[in-house]
Parts: C-alpha cells; sequence; structure tokens
C-alpha cells in the first residue's frame, strides 16, 4: 500500500514537471521569434528558476506515503517547502548577480510556469 502511494504521488509530480517543462520551452520558442535570443536566454532561465525548485520539492516530498509513516510524509512535505524557498531565492540572486538577463522575459516565464500548473487538473482529468 506505501509503495504504490508513493508511486502515485511521484505520478503526478512527473507529470507537472514534464507539463511545466513543456511550457517553459514553448514560452522561451515564442518569445525567441517574437523578440530573438536575448529575451528568449532571459525566458529559458527564467523557466529553469521555476522548475529546479520544483523537482527539489518532489523528490523530497514523495518520499513516504500512508498512515504508519503519516510523521515522515508531513516532515517530508516541510522540508520539501523549505528547500524549495531556499533554492528559488538562491537561484534568484545568483542569476541577478552572475547573469545578464533583460528581467521582463525572465520574469514573466518564471510566473507563466509557476502559474500554470495551477491549470493543469483541467488538461489532465480523467472524464
Amino acid at each position: 500500500m506505501n509503495n504504490t502511494l508513493v508511486k502515485a504521488g511521484r505520478k503526478i509530480a512527473r507529470t507537472q514537471i514534464l507539463f511545466t517543462t513543456a511550457l517553459m520551452l514553448l514560452t522561451t520558442l515564442v518569445i525567441y521569434f517574437i523578440w530573438g535570443a536575448p529575451h528568449a536566454k532571459s525566458a529559458l532561465v527564467g523557466g529553469i528558476v521555476a522548475i529546479v525548485p520544483n523537482i527539489i520539492f518532489a523528490y523530497k516530498a514523495f518520499r513516504y506515503a500512508g498512515a504508519q509513516s503519516s510523521r515522515k510524509v508531513v516532515e517530508s512535505f516541510y522540508s520539501g517547502v523549505k528547500l524549495k524557498m531556499l533554492y528559488t531565492a538562491l537561484l534568484f540572486a545568483l542569476v541577478f548577480k552572475f547573469l545578464v538577463i533583460i528581467p521582463s522575459a525572465f520574469l514573466s516565464t518564471y510566473c507563466v510556469v509557476v502559474f500554470f500548473p495551477l491549470l493543469q487538473p483541467v488538461f489532465f482529468t480523467k472524464r
């Protein structure tokens, strides 16, 4: 039972990460064809800054499942959220410190990649 719940959670997380990665690449391509390579590079970096912390959270959060390990489930979610926030802040700081980016492209792609997974149930529901 435990293993089945973990696999289900990981499958949902994998689907969301693949969805956001495809969305990031599509957004980057659209920006490339409209505004060019510098904007597209900034958009790609914005998407990466949004996706990498989500991957870390998914890895950390879906390690345990089931009633017998409920304390571990809660602890892994809390530690996953903490790591996600830490890596998000760290990646933002590193990008703004060391990369030459166009902030509008960077932040718009970041926002798109963070926002659109909220609409994922619309696209991936079984009818």
